[in-house]
């Protein structure tokens, strides 16, 4: 779906009116394509207190091909890039900014008070202008639940504040990011930064994510262009839409794919499946014999690496006027289904040892919807079924990790009435609709082999919408 107001906007005739008539302009994100580098552009380190993950970042950076420079209060950054064979500089000159960046990352893993938090603004103050359109923010810290101290902990969970004040503040198109980063679970920050400084990441804005110990064998991909190389992918819901867009980015990432959809939908099963070099399989999830279905298929194919649960529908009534049916039929299919597959599949040895399963929530199942009580229920579900079971599958060896859409141009939004759907794409820090690529980006994220410390996550997919923020 073509969103004519961004296409206006950024014409050479829209963007001299826009800019008369006061009227914002989104900016056209920039987005992955095969074969280019994690990120174009300097990337910029600040710090405070005692920094403690100042080596972990060289050495993911060093891998990455980054460019890197420091910040003036963070004179400690040379060394340790010297030491990782990590080329770098110093950004700016006494009491003048240096030159404009791509990135920027604050290590405030070490802060341990509130009066520490200077630091922040100081970095903060003097590199807010320098960044380029389309740039990345990374705060890195550590978990406050895990802090041993209270004021490390109080100031650590004051991050969060800072990083979403600063996402809305930005503009340009810049997203910010705080991750909070487990003892002992260092070096499994490659992975993340390699999505968060990346156009991967272009709708996915003000979210906290947290990287704890590897659940199950941890292990940099031989090839970080085609990280799923040789891994088994089930995709639900895989015949259109967001379903479709996850199924080529999995194959452009090395996975053999299966596209799954119900029968009905058998003609767009097949096309996608041709399309990525993989196999159709048609089937009803909500169907009583579904699980056992899928182990059998599984175990046919010596196991899946990779289970995406992106199959959903919609029956929207206000729950006076809902019909019993669908309400069943809504959690069944997006909620219901799920748990019965999941636990089928680990019960049975399905789903490998080092395996991963992807959750599609929404947006809805976070701040609700007038008249989607049975779809924003099983889609809070959703999320409620990763934090809940991500300690008992990674007894299993097995990750869990969930992704919230908000307003994706589809087909379904495409029906949305012309005002929703202008309000839809436009609230948000973004100031547009999100893309299918973005959300199957996410998945392929959480969906790598070497994303083994990241479990138990739910991160939204939204642009910073304001509806739920």
């Amino acid at each position: 779906m073509t969103d004519s107001y961004l296409n206006f906007a950024n014409s050479p005739i829209g963007s001299k009116l826009t800019k008369a008539l006061g009227l914002p302009k989104p900016i056209v994100l920039e987005r992955f394509e095969k074969d280019q580098p994690a990120i174009r552009g300097a990337v910029l380190l600040g710090g405070g207190g005692e920094p403690q993950l100042l080596a972990a970042l060289a050495r993911a950076l060093k891998s990455m091909n980054a460019q890197t420079l420091a910040h003036a209060q963070l004179p400690q950054w040379t060394p340790v890039a010297n030491t990782a064979g990590l080329l770098t500089g110093r950004w700016g000159l006494e009491g003048q900014a240096g030159e404009k960046v791509k990135a920027l990352l604050f290590d405030a893993s070490g802060m341990s008070d509130s009066s520490q938090s200077d630091a922040l603004y100081h970095f903060f103050h003097d590199t807010a202008r320098a960044i380029l359109p389309c740039g990345r923010v990374v705060i890195i810290g550590r978990p406050p639940e895990s802090c041993a101290a209270a004021r490390k902990a109080t100031l650590q969970r004051a991050l969060e504040g800072l990083s979403r004040s600063l996402a809305k503040e930005l503009k340009k198109a810049i997203t910010v990011q705080l991750v909070y980063v487990a003892e002992g679970a260092e070096d499994q920050l490659e992975s993340t930064l390699r999505f968060l400084l990346s156009p991967r990441s272009a709708y996915v804005s003000a979210q906290v994510i947290r990287i704890g110990l590897p659940v199950g064998s941890s292990a940099a991909p031989a090839d970080w262009k085609q990280p799923l190389s040789g891994k088994k992918v089930l995709v639900t819901g895989a015949s259109r839409g967001i379903g479709a867009s996850i199924a080529e980015v999995m194959a452009r990432e090395g996975a053999s794919v299966i596209c799954l959809d119900v029968p009905q939908a058998q003609a767009g099963l097949d096309e996608i499946a041709a399309k990525v070099g993989g196999t159709a399989l048609a089937l009803d999830i909500g169907a009583a014999d579904a699980p056992q279905q899928l182990v059998a298929a599984a175990l046919a194919q010596g196991g899946w690496d990779v289970v995406v649960h992106n199959a959903g529908i919609t029956r929207d009534k206000t729950i006076a006027n809902m019909k019993q049916d669908f309400w069943q039929m809504v959690v069944n299919v997006n909620l219901s289904a799920q748990e019965r597959i999941n636990d089928a599949l680990v019960a049975a040895g399905a789903i490998k040892t080092g395996g991963r399963i992807v959750c599609v929530s929404s947006i809805s199942g976070i701040a609700g919807n007038l008249g989607q009580t049975n779809y924003a229920l099983s889609k809070a579900g959703v999320i409620g079924m990763v934090q809940s079971t991500a300690p008992l599958l990674a007894a299993h060896g097995v990750t869990i990790n969930a992704v919230a859409p908000g307003f994706i141009e589809t087909q379904m939004t495409a029906a949305i009435p012309f005002a929703m759907r202008e309000a839809g794409r436009r609230m948000n820090a973004m100031g547009q609709g999100g893309l299918p690529q973005d959300v199957a980006e996410a998945i392929a994220w959480f969906a790598s082999p070497a994303s083994s410390g990241l479990t138990g996550n739910m991160v939204r997919v939204c642009g910073q919408s304001l509806i739920g923020a």
